[in-house]
């Protein structure tokens, strides 16, 4: 028996189920336990005020340190650079398409069109500072919630248009909302995004770890998934800072695009570098360096700064 930790969004039961049908058809049973996080509960504040470290991810980690879970199921991109002690991510599973996509009701809205008012939807400061940087005339609104409240809201005629990640959007079906899906080399992903994480506490025993790996990681992603991370950890970075990093496997060469940008999109620090699938976390963590050298760590003094206010 497996039993599974997960919030109870709709799109983290979808993530978990799809966990638990790949293990069941493995031949192993489950059970599903849900709750409720504090970044699920907090939907007034944006997440640099609640603290990016473990704000959708500390109570499914209590549970997993009590016993009560043997596996927490996370979006990769919500799990913080650093694992406290005595955690570990035991498995990526395959990656959906990364890219961030516009949605809305109406698809004649341009986000080219200087002319047009629009007012576009998101929690995230890296979408905030891209939208800042390449649409400056486009007016931004704070959103959170799940991917259904934030629709309602824009329904309700809070925003014209909500930025999300395809990811979710596409397992809750809502493909037909999307108005424009944005390029990859505009907007770089955030570490992590279109892929599912399986966290463990570290004291699992290690037959029951090494048949939920050997189940559901998918070598790409887990290297990609490294070295992505391996940067953020390097900036000691979450989801309150605008960071990005994006890795791709060909053969056994990993390519990473990763950077940085200010909370007013005025600079982008971006960086690419290849590395080889063997050592991914070397990778990762040069890149992040490369960024902290290269005016990163006067940013982040300045972001953080800026967020205490």
């Amino acid at each position: 028996m497996i039993t599974i930790g997960t919030r109870k969004s709709k799109l983290a039961m979808w993530q978990t189920e799809t966990v638990a049908g790949c293990l069941h058809e493995n031949g192993m049973t489950t059970r599903i336990h849900s709750m409720e996080t504090i970044g699920d509960r907090i939907l007034d504040t944006s997440i640099a005020k609640i603290g990016s470290k473990g704000v959708f991810t500390a109570e499914l980690e209590e549970q997993l340190a009590g016993g009560m879970t043997d596996i927490a199921v996370h979006s990769a991109k919500d799990v913080q650079s650093q694992l406290p002690e005595g955690f570990t991510l035991i498995a990526f599973t395959a990656r959906e398409k990364v890219n961030d996509v516009l949605l809305g009701t109406d698809p004649s809205i341009d986000i080219t069109d200087r002319l047009r008012p629009l007012v576009v939807g998101t929690s995230s400061v890296r979408r905030r500072a891209f939208l800042r940087h390449f649409y400056p005339h486009v007016r931004i609104v704070e959103m959170r919630g799940n991917l259904q409240t934030r629709i309602r809201k824009m329904q309700d005629g809070h925003c014209d248009a909500l930025i999300l990640a395809y990811a979710g959007v596409k397992r809750m079906g809502y493909d037909q909302m999307i108005i424009k899906e944005f390029d990859t080399e505009q907007f770089v992903p955030p570490v992590g995004q279109g892929c599912i994480a399986i966290e463990a506490a570290s004291s699992l025993a290690p037959e029951k770890m090494s048949t939920i790996r050997q189940c559901l990681n998918n070598r790409t992603s887990e290297v990609c998934l490294l070295a992505e991370r391996a940067f953020l950890k390097k900036l000691e970075g979450g989801c309150s800072i605008p960071a990005f990093g994006y890795a791709v496997l060909v053969g056994e060469e990993l390519t990473l695009v990763a950077g940085l940008a200010s909370l007013d999109g005025a600079k982008i620090l971006r960086i690419t570098e290849k590395g080889l699938a063997d050592d991914p976390v070397g990778l990762g963590a040069r890149v992040g360096e490369n960024i902290l050298a290269a005016g990163g760590s006067q940013m982040l003094l300045e972001i953080r700064r800026a967020q205490a206010l």
